[in-house]
């Protein structure tokens, strides 16, 4: 049959699938955040305010955190069915046998780290030496640079306010790159200073979870669904983000057009999302390196929080989803 002859059924077939497509109903996603709503979500509330989502065939719904969002309780119960988190508290609670999987990254590098005042003389990581610093006990981060750095300091738990730090000169703390420094300065702070937790040599990401199970019964969904993410981030990055910045003030009516700039600038200054190594660009967006999981599991080991041979890299993470 000639290629005439045959164009028009091919037409009517691609029409009908169209159709069909659009006749379908969209498939449910929720995704639990970690924190409050901000832009350290901004590729997706911009993949969902493009309608990214919608156009992958999904209904995303997204729930904001905060310090009690109980992100891996809820991924792994099938509460949520995909979630923000960092890879170490992943790894560990995976080590625990928690039944999720990571899929992709949010951030190439986690970014947490530790604020110092601008006039500290507190300048390298040897210079914390017998400091005191504020900051979550638990955080696998300062055991990291105590056993690196041979470092004695005293930790004051946080309560997640800048406010100690402010008032206190000699205040060293944990904070988020890309968050706290505003309110330090708004507060009428100068800029503080940043040591990340990148240049200390430990890479962790910030990263998408799922349930083992969901992963299994929804592929297809979670391809659609990093496919329209990965986009979103890069448009976030490298577009307009005036569509994720409206969403954002829904979400979290804290959230002003000042706040929301200067983060979002902190993330590109940073190339947080797109990687910081040689081969950062547009297309590392969601990627993760095994190598750097087989990395991050043996320090984790290394430094006796996680029990050797209770997580490798094919149990931690797939790539299989990604676009």
């Amino acid at each position: 049959m000639s290629l005439r002859r045959l164009l028009p059924a091919i037409l009517g077939l691609c029409a009908a699938t169209a159709l069909a497509a659009a006749d379908r109903p969209l498939a449910k996603i929720t995704v639990q955040l970690d924190w409050i709503a901000e832009p350290e979500h901004g590729g997706l509330y911009q993949a969902l305010a493009r309608g990214f989502f919608r156009e992958e065939g999904l209904d995303v719904t997204l729930i904001p955190g905060g310090p009690n969002a109980f992100v891996m309780p809820k991924v792994a119960t099938g509460q949520a069915d995909i979630g923000q988190a960092d890879s170490t508290n992943t790894l560990l609670q995976q080590a625990e046998g928690l039944p999720v999987i990571q899929i992709a990254a949010v951030f190439q590098d986690d970014p947490s780290g530790l604020l110092i005042h601008a006039d500290s003389p507190v300048h390298k990581f040897e210079d914390l030496q017998g400091r005191t610093i504020i900051a979550r006990p638990e955080w696998a981060f300062l055991k990291f640079l105590q056993k690196k750095y041979g470092l004695t300091v005293s930790i004051v738990p946080q309560n997640f306010s800048v406010a100690a730090f402010i008032g206190n000169n000699e205040a060293i703390q944990q904070g988020y790159y890309i968050a706290e420094p505003y309110h330090i300065v708004k507060a009428g702070g100068k800029m503080p200073r940043f040591l990340s937790t990148w240049d200390a040599g430990f890479r962790s990401y910030a990263v998408l979870v799922t349930n083992r199970r969901f992963a299994r019964e929804h592929p297809a969904e979670l391809r659609a669904f990093l496919r329209a993410y990965v986009r979103g981030w890069q448009d976030y990055v490298a577009g307009d983000p005036a569509p994720a910045h409206a969403a954002l003030k829904v979400a979290n009516p804290n959230n002003t057009d000042d706040f929301m700039n200067f983060s979002r600038k902190m993330i590109i200054d940073e190339r947080l999302v797109t990687g910081r190594d040689a081969d950062g660009g547009p297309a590392k967006v969601g990627r993760l390196d095994p190598a750097r999981y087989a990395t991050q599991i043996q320090q984790l080991e290394d430094l006796g929080i996680l029990a050797k041979g209770k997580i490798t890299v094919e149990k931690a993470m797939t790539t299989e989803f990604l676009p």
